[in-house]
């Protein structure tokens, strides 16, 4: 003080203190905007319809006739399982069936002659009526034997495996002389030409925000060409390993170029509720936390408004709380104030 008042003198300066100018700053209204969050993750193209294939009986695996990638037709052989016993079988029970054929034709024969021989009171009707019954006996016989005709058949039918529908083959689980179980997977088979992409997104993704977004899909190999679609289904089930949930992603025009377990990235573009974006610049820090200088119009003074930060962006801030829409926030510049200051606009303020 006693520096500055032997200045005074020195200089013939007034002893009063002139107030500091009011800083340029720059200053931002706060505006609430639709929030855009882009995800983007690498999955696998699939068929939309899948089977697997296997044998309703157990063998060893003769031979597999269609590979990984082959197109079969519907009822196209694809394996054959060793039949040996089961055409033996064939053999036996076809044999048993002309015996039964003859038995019944017999004893057709014998009821239609006792028949005529009773109308001349040749025979007896206990007669007549044994060769009926032996009749019915016969009907029998020739029904059982059909009867294990057709298990044979079937079971010899049943060493092969067809496809149902015109199909894609996908994959091969078994191979030629492994011996397997029925119902036992042998051929993974992709039916009709519908096509989706699989992929494991993080739990956290899933929480925002909801909705049903378009997802653009495009081939790891040809970044270039992009292609549509849309979430088919969510899995209830988070996966403990990983954290994540499997998300099936129906492709609405798949290019002809792509194959079932090509790798693909999917890219999903969701908007979600209105926050308030600030730059980076604007954000301070206090002893309770983030903070942001707001400027009083009437007064063009500033003061330390707390906030609570929702997320920070490339080049932004996103502001859960502590700011309403058409206040006034100090951007750049912010670091030179403190509480009370006078601020004006400086160029670039918005």
């Amino acid at each position: 003080m006693m520096r500055l008042l032997v200045l005074l003198l020195v200089t013939g300066m007034p002893a009063t203190v002139r107030a500091a100018p009011p800083l340029a700053v720059e200053i931002i209204t706060a505006r609430a905007i639709p929030v855009e969050r882009s995800f983007s993750l690498t999955g696998e193209a699939r068929a939309r319809e899948r089977l697997t294939a296997s044998f309703p009986m157990g063998g060893r695996i003769a031979r597999i006739l269609a590979d990984v990638g082959d197109r079969v037709a519907g009822g196209a052989l694809l394996a054959r399982l060793e039949s040996v016993q089961q055409e033996q079988a064939v053999i036996a029970a076809r044999a048993g069936l002309a015996t039964a054929m003859a038995d019944h034709r017999q004893a057709e024969e014998d009821l239609r002659r006792q028949e005529a021989l009773l109308a001349r009171g040749a025979t007896t009707r206990i007669a007549r009526d044994g060769a009926e019954d032996a009749l019915r006996i016969a009907e029998g016989a020739l029904a059982q034997a059909q009867a294990q005709l057709d298990r044979a058949l079937k079971a010899l039918a049943d060493t092969e495996l067809r496809a149902p529908a015109a199909a894609t083959v996908t994959a091969r689980l078994a191979e030629p002389g492994e011996v397997i179980g029925a119902a036992q997977p042998v051929l993974e088979l992709a039916i009709g030409d519908g096509m989706e992409a699989r992929f494991d997104v993080p739990e956290v993704v899933l929480t925002w925000p909801p909705g049903d977004p378009v997802v653009t899909l495009t081939r790891i190999d040809d970044p270039a060409t992009t292609f549509p679609g849309h979430v088919g289904e969510i899995s209830p089930v988070v996966d403990a390993r990983t954290g994540t949930v499997a998300v099936t992603v129906i492709i609405d025009a798949p290019p002809p170029t792509l194959s079932y377990g090509d790798p693909v990235r999917g890219t999903a573009s969701v908007t979600g509720p209105a926050r308030i974006a600030i730059p980076w610049q604007a954000l301070t820090a206090t002893a309770e936390g983030p903070a942001v200088w707001v400027v009083d119009p009437e007064t063009m003074t500033v003061a330390l408004q707390p906030i609570t930060v929702e997320r920070h962006r490339n080049g932004d801030v996103l502001v859960a709380s502590g700011l309403r829409e058409g206040m006034l926030v100090v951007g750049r510049g912010a670091h030179l104030l403190h509480p009370g200051q006078r601020v004006v606009p400086a160029g670039g303020t918005q």
